[in-house]
């Protein structure tokens, strides 16, 4: 039996993001039985520490927090810890990556590291911090058996700043299909005063990068309700845009919430679904949206064109929006046939299965 560490997340049961995801669908049902995981995981950021979950173990650090200003330190115990009794480390991100160097002096087992989606380049960075995660991402190319870039976009930016091919796995998104009932469906929408096939969605953490000021500002202007679920009080920025908007009636700005079935219900009778991320790779948020489905309407940018395969809608301003809201919305469908093709996590699992069985 292979034994694979993985490296970089907060944890499992998944409550953070999309890396957390990842791990949460990898396990479980979609692990073949030759492998078994051990997940490293966050001690201060569970209260509830289980020694098991879906078949994999799960060994906390205690020391740091996963993500933030502790992040580095946390991944690095992390490396430290998978020294030994593994065949294969997965890392997930690259911000201990600036580590590897020393890590690969110690071992030499198999690793593979998702680079995740140019985080260097995200807005919400100081300079330092982007010189940083640029130094840690060169680290990462440099020192992984394989890279793995979750969209061709940045596939295509690994081999021209590094000269290196990378393994292109997505995310999966079908654990958003589940079992509602029609009657718990309505209950959702009248909870959140809307009509079926009457409404957008739009589910983002509330930082610049995903473009909220613009999703907004189009709505502002539009007669058409959106339901904009986030992180509105983490951020100066998302408390400054839902003290803005609070008087728009026609605009619910909703705080974070992870309940399945209430994400199902709104998703499945939207009239469209907003995406407004502008960085990353594929972001997990427009994967599980095309399984319902429904139209999309996109910022304009090579990573969601890729994700998409342009059969989406895409905008770069809130006028382009406001103008796409306008029209008649169709190619929900043709999103659908594209997550059911390259976005169901049993093919995820079994390419990530694949790097880790084969010999380096």
């Amino acid at each position: 039996m292979k034994q694979i560490a993985i490296v970089g997340i907060q944890g499992v049961p998944a409550k953070y993001g999309g890396f957390e995801s990842l791990v949460e669908n990898i396990i479980g049902e979609n692990c073949p039985p030759e492998i078994h995981y051990t997940v490293f995981c966050s001690k201060r950021d569970y209260t509830e520490r289980k020694r098991g979950y879906k078949g994999a173990s799960l060994k906390y650090i205690p020391w740091f927090h996963a993500n933030g200003i502790q992040s580095t330190l946390y991944d690095i115990c992390g490396l430290l810890l998978s020294l030994r009794g593994y065949d294969c480390i997965l890392v997930l991100g690259v911000s201990g990556c600036i580590f590897l160097p020393v890590f690969r002096l110690l071992c030499r087992k198999r690793l593979v590291v998702n680079i995740d989606g140019l985080e260097h380049r995200r807005a919400k960075w100081g300079r330092f911090a982007k010189w940083f995660l640029r130094k840690s991402e060169a680290m990462a190319v440099r020192c992984a058996d394989v890279v793995v870039a979750d969209n061709k976009g940045i596939q295509d930016y690994v081999r021209e700043t590094y000269g290196k091919e990378s393994a292109l796995i997505a995310y999966g998104g079908d654990q958003v299909l589940r079992k509602v009932s029609e009657e718990k469906q309505l209950a959702v929408l009248q909870q959140y005063g809307v009509e079926s096939g009457k409404f957008a969605v739009s589910v983002c953490r509330i930082e610049p990068e995903n473009n909220s000021h613009i999703i907004l500002e189009a709505f502002a202007q539009t007669d058409l309700p959106l339901v904009f679920i986030g992180n509105w009080e983490h951020s100066e920025y998302g408390r400054r845009l839902k003290e803005k908007y609070a008087g728009c009636a026609h605009i619910r700005m909703m705080s974070a919430n992870y309940d399945l079935d209430m994400l199902y219900s709104l998703r499945n009778h939207c009239r469209c679904y907003i995406h407004g991320h502008s960085a990353g790779g594929t972001n997990p948020s427009l994967v599980e949206a095309m399984f319902f489905g429904k139209p999309v309407l996109a910022y304009d940018v090579v990573y969601n064109r890729e994700t998409t395969e342009n059969k989406a809608y895409y905008f770069k301003s809130a006028k382009e929006l406001v103008g796409l809201l306008g029209r008649h919305l169709e190619n929900g469908e043709a999103l659908k046939e594209v997550a059911l093709k390259r976005y169901t996590w049993k093919y995820i699992a079994k390419q990530y299965e694949d790097f880790f069985t084969t010999s380096a």
